[in-house]
């Protein structure tokens, strides 16, 4: 496969940029144009994942709209599941899940990020088994 022209390049980083700032019509319109929903940087970031991080919730529901997959990881084996998580978006992680997004899934899951940064809303949401109160090691 060639290797992209600098004017491909450009145009690539402001399709990532639309998703980390959010620009849910603009990015939507490209996607629908013939943008890859799937579209991948050089460290396995999806523009789903971008979105999701940078708590977007239109623009995750723009993309899933579109065929984004919800269990993409990036090159760190994290989901756009486990971005929503670590960012604490309740919205998006709903999103995720309503597509099928799958919270055990990644080297650094979604439910592993939620257990690790202590976030009980977020466990709630993931379906996290709850620890029974005095329960004991068998």
């Amino acid at each position: 496969m060639p290797e992209p022209d600098e004017e491909t390049l450009a145009f690539a980083h402001r399709l990532f940029d639309l998703a980390r700032t959010g620009d849910t019509a603009r990015l939507a319109a490209y996607v629908d144009a013939g943008v890859p929903a799937d579209l991948t940087n050089d460290k396995g970031d999806t523009l789903l994942i971008l979105a999701a991080y940078h708590d977007h919730p239109a623009t995750v529901q723009a993309l899933l709209a579109r065929g984004a997959d919800p269990d993409r990881a990036n090159d760190r084996g994290q989901t756009a599941l486990s971005a929503a998580t670590f960012r604490q978006s309740a919205e998006s992680v709903q999103a995720l899940l309503a597509a099928g997004g799958d919270p055990a899934l990644g080297d650094q899951s979604a439910l592993a990020t939620a257990a690790f940064f202590g976030l009980p809303e977020m466990q709630e949401i993931l379906g996290a088994p709850r620890p029974t109160e005095g329960a004991r090691d068998a």
